[in-house]
C-alpha cells in the first residue's frame, strides 16, 4: 500500500478533488432554472425543454453504478482523469448546441462522464490521506456535496437573465481543466491496482434497462399523470423485472458489474439505508421551498434561490470542526444531532409557513438546518464505509452514491406529486366552503364589491387565493411528515455498529 500524501501534495489533491465534486454536483442542478430560457431560445416547448434535465439524469444514474467495476479494469486515477476530461469536452459541446437534439445527445454524453467523478473523489480523497486525518478530509469533500445544489439554481437564474444560457456549461471547462492537470501531477504516479476482469455483459445490459426505466419513469411521472399513463405504468413493470433479475444474477455472478455483495456489511447496509432516506427527504425540500416561493409568494428564482441560501452556512464555517471530531465522537451522536435538527426545522416550517410569511421567516429554518447538513454527510459516508478494505472502496462509494442520487430523484419526483395533489384536495374543500350560507364569504364578496370589483372578478381573485392555500397547506403536511420521519431514522442510525472513522480496515 502505498504511503499517504503529505504537505502541498495533500492540499492540491483535496482542493482538485472536491472541486471536480462541486462542478459534478452543480451542474445537476445549474441547468434547471434555465430550461424555459433554453428551450425558448432553441425553438421547443418547455415540455420538451425538460429531457436536458432527464437526459442527465437517466445517463448519470446508469453511469454511477458501474464506477467500481470501471475502477478495477481500468485504474481509478486514470478512470477519474478520463472521466473529468470526457465531462469538460461534453460541457463545451452542451454550451455551442444549436438545436435540442443536439443539446440532448450532448447531456447524455455529460452524464455518462459525470457517473464515476463523485464516487472516484470520495474514494482517492480516502485512499491518499492520512489515516488520523480522513475525517477532515471527509467533512470538507462533504461540503462541496451538501453546498453546490443551493448555488446552482441562483447561479443558472443569473446566467440565463444576464448572459447566453451556454455559459451554463462554459463554466465547467476552465475549473475541469484545473481539476485534471492537478490531479495528474498529484496523483498520476499513484495508480491503483487493475484487474482483467470479464465484462458482465448481462449485468450491464439489466443495469441499463432497469435504472433507465426507473429514471425516466420519476423525471416523466408528474407530467404524463403516473400510473394514468401506459408510458409510466410500462416503465414501472420493466423497472421492476430487470432490477430484480439484476440482482440475482449479481449475487450470482463470479465478476459483478454492481457489487451487491457490499450489503453484507452491517454499516454500509445502516448508513446507505439512513442516507437514502435524509436524501430522499432533504431534497425534497430542496425543490418545493423554492417552488411555493415563486408559485404562492410571487419570488423570482434568484430571490426564491437567496431566501433557501442560508442553509449553506453553517457547513461552511463548521467542516473543519465536525472533521476533527471523527477520532473524537461516535458518528452516531453527530448523525443523531443532523436527524434531531432536521425534524425540528421541518416542524418550524411547518408552523410558520403561512399566507403573510416573510423573507426572514424563510431564512431563519434554512440556516439552522445548515447546522444539519455540516453533521450529516460526513458522519454517515464514515459510517457506510466503516468496515470495509481499502480495495473496496471505490465499488463502495460508487453503489452508495447511486442510491442517494437515485433516492434524491425519488424524492424530488414523490414531494412535488404529494405536493401537487394535496393542493388539489384542499381546493375541492375551501371551494366547497364558498355558498351564500357561509358568512366569511359573503363578508369577502361584499368588502370586493365595495372596492369595485364585481363577482366574477371576485370569484377569480378568490379561486387564486384558494389556490394559493391549498400549496400552503400542502406544503405544511409535507413538512410535518418530514419531521416525523427524521425522528424515525434517528433510531435506524443507532443499529450501526462501532468501531468508525480512521479505524476502519486498510
Amino acid at each position: 500500500m502505498q504511503k499517504s500524501l503529505q504537505g502541498v501534495p495533500l492540499v492540491i489533491m483535496t482542493l482538485a478533488l472536491s472541486l471536480a465534486t462541486f462542478m459534478q454536483v452543480l451542474d445537476s442542478t445549474i441547468a434547471n432554472v434555465a430550461i424555459p430560457t433554453i428551450a425558448g431560445d432553441l425553438g421547443e416547448s418547455f415540455s420538451q425543454g425538460t429531457w436536458v434535465i432527464t437526459s442527465f439524469g437517466v445517463a448519470n444514474a446508469i453511469s454511477i453504478p458501474i464506477t467500481g467495476w470501471l475502477a478495477k479494469r481500468f485504474g481509478e486515477v486514470r478512470l477519474f482523469l478520463i472521466a473529468t476530461a470526457f465531462f469538460v469536452l461534453a460541457s463545451w459541446l452542451c454550451g455551442i448546441s444549436h438545436s435540442l437534439n443536439m443539446l440532448i445527445l450532448c447531456r447524455i454524453l455529460q452524464g455518462l462522464a459525470a457517473g464515476p467523478i463523485i464516487p472516484l473523489s470520495q474514494s482517492l480523497l480516502l485512499n491518499n490521506y492520512p489515516t488520523e486525518k480522513r475525517g477532515m478530509a471527509l467533512a470538507f469533500w462533504s461540503m462541496t456535496v451538501v453546498v453546490a445544489p443551493i448555488f446552482g439554481p441562483i447561479l443558472g437564474g443569473w446566467i440565463s437573465d444576464n448572459l447566453h444560457w451556454g455559459w451554463i456549461f462554459f463554466i465547467n471547462v476552465p475549473i475541469g481543466l484545473i481539476v485534471v492537470f492537478f490531479t495528474w501531477k498529484v496523483l498520476g504516479k499513484r495508480e491503483t491496482s487493475t484487474f482483467q476482469q470479464p465484462v458482465d455483459i448481462i449485468g450491464l445490459v439489466l443495469l441499463m434497462i432497469g435504472v433507465g426505466c426507473l429514471q425516466l419513469m420519476l423525471d416523466q411521472g408528474r407530467e404524463l399523470d403516473w400510473f394514468n399513463s401506459t408510458e409510466i405504468t410500462v416503465l414501472a413493470i420493466v423497472s421492476t423485472i430487470t432490477l430484480t433479475m439484476l440482482i440475482i444474477w449479481e449475487l450470482t455472478d463470479n465478476n459483478p458489474i454492481v457489487d451487491i455483495a457490499l450489503f453484507k456489511s452491517r454499516n454500509f447496509s445502516v448508513g446507505c439505508l439512513c442516507t437514502s432516506l435524509a436524501f430522499l427527504i432533504y431534497l425534497g425540500s430542496v425543490v418545493i421551498i423554492p417552488l411555493l416561493l415563486q408559485q404562492v409568494y410571487g419570488y423570482t428564482a434568484t430571490w426564491a434561490g437567496l431566501a433557501t441560501a442560508p442553509v449553506g452556512l453553517f457547513p461552511i464555517l463548521l467542516s473543519p470542526l465536525i472533521g476533527r471530531l471523527d477520532r473524537k465522537i461516535d458518528m452516531r451522536i453527530l448523525v443523531t444531532v443532523s436527524f434531531l435538527v432536521y425534524a425540528l426545522t421541518f416542524y418550524w416550517r411547518a408552523v410558520t409557513f403561512e399566507s403573510s410569511m416573510s423573507f426572514i421567516d424563510v431564512a431563519l429554518p434554512q440556516l439552522l438546518q445548515g447546522l444539519a447538513l455540516a453533521c450529516f454527510f460526513m458522519p454517515l459516508t464514515t459510517i457506510t464505509l466503516s468496515d470495509l478494505p481499502a480495495n473496496k472502496m471505490a465499488s463502495a462509494s460508487s453503489l452508495f452514491n447511486f442510491l442517494r442520487t437515485l433516492a434524491g430523484s425519488i424524492g424530488t419526483s414523490l414531494t412535488t406529486f404529494l405536493w401537487c395533489n394535496r393542493e388539489a384536495v384542499h381546493h375541492s374543500n375551501l371551494t366547497e366552503m364558498i355558498t351564500p350560507y357561509n358568512s366569511n364569504a359573503q363578508l369577502f364578496y361584499e368588502k370586493m364589491s365595495s372596492l369595485g370589483f364585481n363577482n366574477t372578478q371576485t370569484s377569480m381573485l378568490a379561486a387564486q387565493k384558494i389556490t394559493e392555500q391549498g400549496f400552503i397547506i400542502g406544503a405544511n403536511e409535507i413538512f410535518w411528515l418530514s419531521a416525523v420521519m427524521f425522528l424515525l431514522l434517528v433510531i435506524v442510525v443507532w443499529f450501526a455498529k462501532p468501531p468508525f472513522g480512521s479505524d476502519r480496515k486498510k
